[in-house]
């Protein structure tokens, strides 16, 4: 049966929905409780939810802004259930996620970013051009900024960030990340896997990433 995705905003969530993910993520590797969920509700603007025969396949806190100026989707905590069909289940999270973005800021590139704790999150940013921080890439100033830009939009203290490395240092409490395992781990380039070798999981590290969605490609998702 077809994926179904459904993007709206947070005040409609109910307290069977955040039953749903919370026990969503109790059968995986992080398990963000319900009283972690209710508090993001109140932080995010959208959720991305994703069922499959009625159950509840992954979610997604999001929201759409512009910071500087710049349209951007902000990814806050996702989390994706390990099934065979996880990676479609995130690629259409994602699609309805950019279709929301191109509704919202018409004729526009579009800045993604999220945190990650391991490379597989990279598989949200497939559609993606300029994914940043990327192997054998030395990031410009401007992107520098954008790391700080979104480390500091998703509430990471100054002093526990690294803005070469794009890193955030945790406090011993599990990062709010994009939680998603590849179905394919073994095609993800070694040197990506690499980008993640300072991050410590189980401290709480994450790694800031980002990406443009261009307009071109935005506008057919419509």
């Amino acid at each position: 049966m077809a994926t179904e995705v459904e993007t709206k905003d947070c005040t409609a969530l109910s307290d069977s929905e955040l039953a749903e993910m919370a026990d969503l993520c109790a059968s995986g590797p992080r398990a963000y409780e319900a009283g972690l969920l209710s508090k993001l509700v109140e932080e995010w603007v959208l959720v991305t939810l994703a069922r499959e025969n009625d159950r509840l396949k992954g979610f997604s806190f999001c929201t759409l802004e512009r910071i500087g100026g710049t349209p951007s989707l902000l990814i806050g905590l996702a989390s994706i259930k390990r099934t065979s069909k996880r990676d479609t289940v995130l690629r259409q999270m994602m699609a309805d996620q950019l279709r929301r973005a191109v509704l919202a800021f018409p004729d526009e590139d579009v800045l993604v970013g999220a945190r990650l704790a391991t490379a597989s999150g990279f598989d949200a940013f497939r559609n993606l051009d300029d994914i940043v921080p990327r192997p054998d890439y030395v990031a410009t100033g401007e992107e520098r900024a954008w790391g700080r830009r979104l480390a500091k939009r998703f509430g990471t203290p100054a002093e526990a960030y690294d803005e070469r490395a794009f890193t955030i240092t945790g406090s011993e409490v599990p990062a709010l990340v994009l939680d998603h395992d590849s179905a394919k781990p073994e095609a993800i380039d070694a040197d990506v896997v690499a980008l993640f070798d300072d991050v410590d999981e189980e401290r709480g590290d994450a790694l800031v990433a980002f990406g443009w969605a261009l307009a071109d490609d935005l506008v057919k998702l419509l």
